[in-house]
C-alpha cells in the first residue's frame, strides 16, 4: 500500500510544473543570452544605418463648393458641380490620377534626380544641392544613367558618364512628348570639361546649369534622367486621408527620403489642382464671354458705320427733328423692335441648345449654357443647370479614371439622360411660346409701318435711319453689359480648394527606419532564440541534470555530488587536496556512515567497511571515484584498499603506473596469494588489488568459493575496502557481490547517464532486494543551471566560488564551447 502512494505521488509531481529547475537552467545559460544579445543589437544597428531614411510629410486641405458671389440669375454663368461627397470623391481621384500627377512631375521637373555619395548608396540631395538643372523639354536626355558633375574651378566643371559597356543600347527621352531613342554608346567612359556658364552639350544631353550657391570644389555630385512614367506610378501613391467621417477635410501625406522633395510636391500638387478646378469651373463662361466679345466687336463697328450715315442724311437734308407725330410712331417701334430682339435671342439660343442636346451623345464634353440670353422660365432654367451640373461632374470622374462600368458612373449617365429628355421637352414648348409672341410683335410692328407712311417722305427716312441706329445701339449696350459681367464673374471665380496646413519641414523625425522598434525586437528575438534553443534541448535531453531531478524520480537517496575533475589524472584527491572536488570526497567520505550504521551490528567485523561502487554503464566515472573514495580513506588515516573487480574492462592500473599483467584474477584461479598481488602505492594507507587478465568467464570466477576467503581475508587487514565493479546495466557481476558490501554507491554522470538507466536497481531498492545504496552525482557543474548551494550534506562540490577552487579556470575556448552546452 505504502509503494502504491509513492507511486501516485510520484505521477502527480510528474504531472506538475516545477518551474524553478527551469528557471535555474535558463539563468545559467546567461553568457549565451549576452552573446545573442549583442549579435541581436549589431544587427540592428547596421539596419537602422543601412536602411534609408523615409519620412512622412502632410498636408491638409478643405474640399467646398464656393459659389461666386458676383454670378446672378440674369448672367447664368454659375455652375454647381454637384453634392459635397460627389466633389471630395472627384478631388480624390484627381489628385491620384496619372494626368494631374504628370502635369505636376513636369513642372517640378521631378524627373531629374540630383545624387550624391553616402555612406551606404547615393543619397538623394534634392534642395541642398549648389546648383540646379535646366533642360529643355524638347531635348532627349539620356535615361536611367548617372551622369557625374565635378565643379573642377570656379567656372568649369567636368561631366562623366560611365556606360561599362559599349555594346548595349542606351535610352534617350524628350520630356515634351514623351517621345524615347535609342543611343549607343562609342565608349565606355565619358569625360569632358564645360564651361558651368554654357549650355552642356554631349551627344547623349544637352541642359545647362544655374549655381543657387557656394560649392564646394572637387565633390562628386550625380544627376539622374528617369522615365517619368515611373515617376509619376511614384507619386501616384499619396495617401488621402478624411480628417473626420463625413466632413469635407482632407489630410494628403506623402513619404520619401527627401523631405524638401515631398514638401515641394504637396504644395505644387494641391496648387496645381486648384487652378485647373477653378478652370474647368468656369469654362463655360470663358467661352460664353469670348463668343459675346466677338458680338460686341461686330455690334461696334456696325454702331459707328450707322451713326456715320445717319450724320450724313440730317446734313444732306437739314432734317434734325422728328415731327411729333413721327416722334409717337417712332418710340413705339424701337419698343417693339427690343421687344423681338429679345425673343430671337431666345429663340436662337433655345434652337441651339436642343438642336445639341438632340445631335450629340453623353461622351462630349461641352454643354452651351444659358448665359447671354433672358430666359425666363424657371423651370428650364433649373433642368438646364442641373444637367451642365451633371456632365460637368462626368467629365471630372473620366479624367479621374472612373471607368464606365463603376456604379456612379452609370447612375450619374442615367441621370444625364433623364434631365435631357425633359430639358428638350421644356425647349420645345418654350420655343413654340416664343414663336408665338414673336408673330403678335411683328402683326403689331406691320401696322406701326403702316401708320408711318402717312408721314413726309424725308421724316419717313430720318425715322428708318434713326430705328436701324437705335436697334444697333440697344444690342451694343447689352453685350457690353454682358461682356462686363461674364468678365466680372470669372475674374471673381475662387477655387474649391482651400489650403489649411500647408506642406512644411518641421524637423520631422524619419518613419523608417523605426529605430527603437528595431532594437526592441532585436532584444526579444535575443531572448526568444536562445530560450527555443534552451527548451528544444531541454525536451529532447534525457539525461540525468540534478539532485532534485534524481530524487524526483526515483527511491535511492543521494549520498553525495562531486564536481567536474579538470586534473588530467583521476588521483584529485591526492594530486589536489584543496581543490573542490577534494571537498566534495571528503564530504562523502562523511555521508557513507549513514549507509553503514545498519550493518554495524550484524557484522562480526563491525569495524570494517566494504564499499561497493557500481554504474548504469561505462563512462559515468565510477572508476574516478572508487579511486578518490579510497584515497580519502587512506588520507584520513584509515587503511584502505582499492579492489579492481571490474574484470572485463580493467582500467585502474593506468593511474598507478602499474601493469595490469598480476591481478585478483591469479587468486582466483588460485596462481597467487593475496600478498603477491596487493601493490603499495604512493598514498599513504592506501594498498591496490587489480583485476589482472581479462579471463573468460569473469562471472563464474566471482562466484566462486575463493572469492568470500578473498574479502574475509581483506577484512582482517584493512579498515576500508573499496571495490570498483562493472556497471549493473551491462552485466550481473556488481549485483554477486553486493553481499559482500557494508555500504553500495551507485555513480551517475551528469549530462551522461539517461533517466531510465537507474530504474532496474531503484524497482529492486524498493522491493528490498537491495539496501544500503546510495546516488552520487558525478561530473556535476552547476553554472546556474540547476540551483545554487544544495547543501553542505552533498560537498562543497556542487558549486564553485568557494576558496577550495584551485587552478580550475577554463579556457577562453572552453568558454566558449560551454555556452553552447549544459556542463
Amino acid at each position: 500500500m505504502k509503494n502504491n502512494n509513492s507511486s501516485f505521488n510520484d505521477s502527480q509531481d510528474e504531472a506538475s510544473i516545477d518551474l524553478k529547475p527551469l528557471l535555474y537552467k535558463i539563468v545559467g545559460y546567461w553568457r549565451l543570452f549576452v552573446v545573442t544579445s549583442i549579435i541581436a543589437l549589431s544587427i540592428a544597428k547596421f539596419k537602422n544605418g543601412y536602411e534609408e531614411k523615409s519620412y512622412a510629410i502632410h498636408t491638409t486641405i478643405s474640399v467646398k463648393e464656393e459659389q461666386n458671389p458676383l454670378f446672378s440669375s440674369s448672367t447664368n454663368i454659375a455652375f454647381n458641380w454637384g453634392g459635397s461627397s460627389n466633389i471630395v470623391e472627384t478631388i480624390k481621384a484627381r489628385f491620384t490620377s496619372r494626368t494631374h500627377n504628370e502635369k505636376v512631375v513636369k513642372k517640378l521637373k521631378f524627373y531629374i534626380q540630383y545624387l550624391e555619395e553616402g555612406k551606404y548608396r547615393l543619397e538623394d540631395v534634392y534642395g541642398s544641392i549648389p546648383f540646379k538643372i535646366i533642360t529643355d523639354p524638347n531635348k532627349f536626355q539620356l535615361a536611367n544613367t548617372n551622369i557625374g558633375i565635378q565643379f573642377t574651378e570656379k567656372n568649369k566643371v567636368r561631366v562623366s558618364v560611365n556606360f561599362e559597356n559599349t555594346e548595349s543600347k542606351r535610352a534617350l527621352y524628350e520630356y515634351n512628348e514623351n517621345k524615347k531613342i535609342s543611343y549607343t554608346p562609342k565608349k565606355i567612359i565619358f569625360e569632358k570639361e564645360f564651361d558651368s556658364r554654357d549650355t552642356i552639350k554631349t551627344p547623349f544631353c544637352e541642359f545647362l546649369i544655374e549655381k543657387k550657391h557656394d560649392f564646394e570644389v572637387t565633390k562628386n555630385y550625380y544627376i539622374q534622367f528617369k522615365n517619368i512614367n515611373s515617376i509619376v506610378s511614384k507619386y501616384r501613391r499619396i495617401y488621402i486621408k478624411d480628417l473626420k467621417s463625413g466632413t469635407s477635410l482632407l489630410d494628403l501625406s506623402l513619404t520619401g527620403s527627401n523631405k524638401g522633395r515631398l514638401v515641394d510636391y504637396l504644395n505644387t500638387s494641391v496648387k496645381v489642382l486648384g487652378g485647373d478646378q477653378k478652370e474647368n469651373k468656369i469654362a463655360y463662361a470663358i467661352k460664353t464671354k469670348k463668343y459675346i466679345d466677338t458680338l460686341f466687336k461686330n455690334e461696334a463697328k456696325r454702331l459707328q458705320q450707322l451713326e456715320i450715315e445717319l450724320s450724313k442724311f440730317k446734313d444732306s437734308t437739314n432734317l434734325y427733328n422728328i415731327e411729333s407725330e413721327g416722334n409717337r410712331l417712332f418710340e413705339k417701334i424701337i419698343e417693339i423692335d427690343e421687344a423681338l430682339l429679345l425673343k430671337k435671342r431666345s429663340l436662337d439660343y433655345i434652337k441651339n441648345l436642343r438642336d445639341y442636346l438632340i445631335s450629340h451623345d453623353q461622351k462630349t464634353k461641352d454643354i452651351p449654357a444659358p448665359t447671354i440670353t433672358e430666359i425666363n422660365e424657371p423651370t428650364t432654367i433649373s433642368n438646364t443647370q442641373e444637367l451642365i451640373t451633371l456632365v460637368t461632374l462626368k467629365n471630372e470622374l473620366e479624367e479621374a479614371g472612373v471607368t464606365a462600368i463603376h456604379p456612379e458612373m452609370i447612375d450619374i449617365r442615367n441621370r444625364i439622360a433623364s434631365r435631357k429628355k425633359i430639358v428638350v421637352e421644356n425647349l420645345t414648348s418654350l420655343e413654340q411660346k416664343n414663336k408665338n409672341d414673336i408673330k403678335q410683335l411683328n402683326k403689331r410692328l406691320d401696322k406701326l409701318n403702316r401708320e408711318l407712311k402717312k408721314i413726309p417722305q424725308l421724316e419717313q427716312e430720318l425715322v428708318k435711319y434713326s430705328r436701324n441706329y437705335q436697334q444697333t445701339e440697344s444690342n451694343y449696350t447689352y453685350l457690353k453689359q454682358k461682356s462686363y459681367e461674364a468678365g466680372t464673374a470669372i475674374a471673381a471665380n475662387v477655387s474649391d480648394i482651400k489650403v489649411l496646413d500647408i506642406a512644411k519641414d518641421v524637423g520631422q523625425g524619419s518613419s523608417k527606419p523605426r529605430t527603437s522598434f528595431n532594437y526592441l525586437v532585436s532584444l526579444m528575438l535575443a531572448i526568444i532564440f536562445p530560450l527555443l534553443y534552451i527548451v528544444i534541448k531541454q525536451l529532447l535531453d534525457d539525461s540525468i541534470g540534478s539532485v532534485e531531478e534524481i530524487e524526483k524520480s526515483y527511491s535511492i537517496p543521494v549520498l553525495g555530488v562531486i564536481g567536474k575533475n579538470t586534473s588530467t589524472t583521476n588521483l584529485a584527491v591526492f594530486e589536489r587536496p584543496k581543490s573542490s572536488v577534494a571537498e566534495s570526497f571528503r564530504a562523502l567520505r562523511s555521508n557513507i556512515k549513514f549507509l553503514t550504521e545498519s550493518r554495524d551490528s550484524e557484522n562480526k567485523f563491525s569495524r570494517n567497511k566494504t564499499i561497493l561502487l557500481t554504474s548504469s554503464v561505462s563512462g559515468e566515472g565510477k572508476t574516478m571515484v572508487s579511486i578518490n573514495m579510497a584515497t580519502a580513506f587512506a588520507l584520513s588515516g584509515k587503511k584502505t584498499i582499492l579492489v579492481g573487480l571490474d574484470l572485463r574492462k580493467p582500467k585502474i592500473f593506468n593511474d598507478f603506473n602499474i601493469d595490469n599483467n598480476i591481478g585478483i584474477v591469479n587468486y582466483l584461479i588460485n596462481q597467487k596469494t593475496i600478498e603477491e598481488i596487493t601493490y603499495k602505492t604512493e598514498i599513504p594507507n592506501m594498498d591496490l588489488i587489480v583485476s589482472g587478465p581479462i579471463p573468460p568467464n569473469p562471472s563464474e570466477l566471482i562466484l566462486g568459493s575463493n572469492t568470500t576467503k578473498f574479502f574475509n581475508t581483506l577484512k582482517t587487514k584493512y579498515d576500508y575496502i573499496i571495490i570498483d565493479t562493472p556497471p549493473v546495466g551491462l552485466v550481473s557481476d556488481a549485483f554477486e557481490l553486493l553481499k559482500y558490501s557494508d555500504a553500495n554507491i551507485y555513480v551517475i554522470r551528469q549530462n551522461f547517464s539517461k533517466r531510465g538507466m537507474m530504474k532496474m536497481i531503484d524497482d529492486k531498492y524498493s522491493n528490498g532486494e537491495v539496501q544500503n545504496i546510495g546516488y552520487i552525482l558525478n561530473d556535476f557543474s552547476s553554472n546556474g543551471k540547476y540551483g545554487y548551494g544544495y547543501g553542505y550534506g552533498y560537498g562543497y562540490g556542487y558549486g564553485y566560488g568557494n576558496s577550495y577552487h584551485e587552478n580550475e579556470k577554463l579556457s577562453i575556448k572552453d568558454r566558449i564551447k560551454n555556452i553552447f552546452s549544459k556542463s
